[in-house]
């Protein structure tokens, strides 16, 4: 006689594994996404760099089963590939609070596929946390996953249970997003929920909003996807946005498409922190022929060669702006040199270290000390 013996909550837990591995929730995504769960870890705990400070974080879906067919997606439905693994709100909420008064992780993403529609997917992420919050009283970080299609309500809610929520985007354009996934609407589904979110921030909810692009994949542009983010820094009060470089998976229609370079990956984020964080503009940013950055030079410094090579700011007369324009030169640094040459003039790079700029020699090039650039370190290669 044959028994079939059902797996424990652990268990569905290591089967689903490490499912959002490429699906970033935290402020330092590259270091998220590459690290590797020790062997003593659950693969769905990651090490996740929050707004309430860094912090060990259960990743997991409540589904891998979906009814979409995304055309990159490891879970789109079809896929024999995948163990289809699924959980109900109380047993997720449990795990959990399981893992958290273990001391094991204090953070949750959830996210799910979809399985009859995107509003029951909801209703089993809000339900979980539902749970978590109220059963078992937990206060932490909670970051949740906003299906395509979600109703004004569940994203009401989502907001008044989270610190965080995502609302993935995946392409620039509605044509790119129809390339990369046929059954999603660009407009209806998910444009219009960052809209939502930007408006019930300004009634009061503080849950911020972040989204994510699948990067190389359809042929989009760099100069498309920092398009579109600028406005929704601008428009919409988007926290980040994520870019996931693209990583061919096995049964799916995109299989023997080629990987995309971690590089581009790299200097979308850089470009991204200057047009949030720094004031730029996206007009601003060096971009090649075909729309997309340069791969050999960060955005910062590739802007710098173009504009401050041959015309050098004087660090006694710029700006906090233009100081936050010199490579190696943020906004802490920025803020130091104003203090620092109110009392004293800065005539060598030796201060700006001691000013906690790390890497002054990145700035040689393009300033001015004593009204002249100061000596640059010849490289041995």
């Amino acid at each position: 006689m044959n028994i079939v013996r059902t797996p424990s909550t652990l268990e569905k837990l290591n089967l689903v594994g490490d499912t959002t591995a490429f699906e970033p929730a935290g402020d330092t995504p590259v270091a998220e996404v590459r690290r590797k769960p020790s062997p003593a870890e659950l693969p769905c705990i990651t090490q996740v760099a929050t707004p309430r400070g860094p912090k060990s974080v259960m990743k997991s879906m409540m589904t891998t089963a979906c009814e979409r067919n995304c055309y990159y997606c490891p879970f789109r439905a079809g896929r024999g590939k995948t163990p289809r693994v699924t959980f109900k709100p109380d047993e997720m909420a449990s795990a959990f609070d399981g893992l958290q008064r273990q001391g094991a992780v204090d953070g949750l993403f959830l996210s799910s596929g979809i399985i009859k529609g995107s509003v029951m997917a909801q209703d089993k992420i809000l339900d979980t946390v539902e749970i978590v919050r109220k059963r078992y009283d937990y206060q932490g970080y909670v970051h949740l996953k906003v299906m395509p299609g979600a109703e004004y309500d569940q994203l009401r809610r989502a907001m008044e249970l989270a610190d965080r929520i995502s609302i993935n985007l995946e392409g620039p354009t509605d044509a790119r997003l129809q390339a990369l996934a046929p059954k999603k609407d660009f407009t209806v589904e998910l444009l219009q929920r960052l809209a939502w979110a930007h408006e019930l921030r300004s009634q009061g909810l503080r849950a911020s909003s972040v989204t994510q692009f699948v990067v190389g994949a359809v042929g989009e542009t760099d100069l498309e996807l920092l398009s579109l983010t600028e406005k929704l820094h601008r428009q919409m009060s988007l926290a980040r946005a994520y870019y996931s470089a693209f990583h061919p998976v096995v049964d799916t229609p995109f299989e023997n498409l080629t990987p995309t370079l971690p590089t581009r990956e790299l200097r979308l984020y850089q470009a991204s922190f200057l047009l949030r964080d720094y004031g730029w503009n996206v007009e601003e940013l060096q971009f090649e022929g075909e729309g997309n950055l340069r791969l050999d030079l960060d955005p910062k410094r590739a802007w710098a060669e173009s504009q401050l090579r041959h015309q050098p700011i004087d660090l006694m007369r710029a700006d906090r702006g233009e100081l936050m324009r010199v490579p190696g030169i943020g906004p802490k640094g920025a803020d130091s040199i104003i203090r620092a040459r109110r009392k004293a003039r800065l005539t060598d790079l030796g201060q700006l270290r001691k000013l906690g700029i790390r890497a002054p020699e990145q700035a040689a090039p393009y300033i001015l000390l004593e009204g002249g650039r100061p000596p640059e370190q010849l490289r041995l290669f």
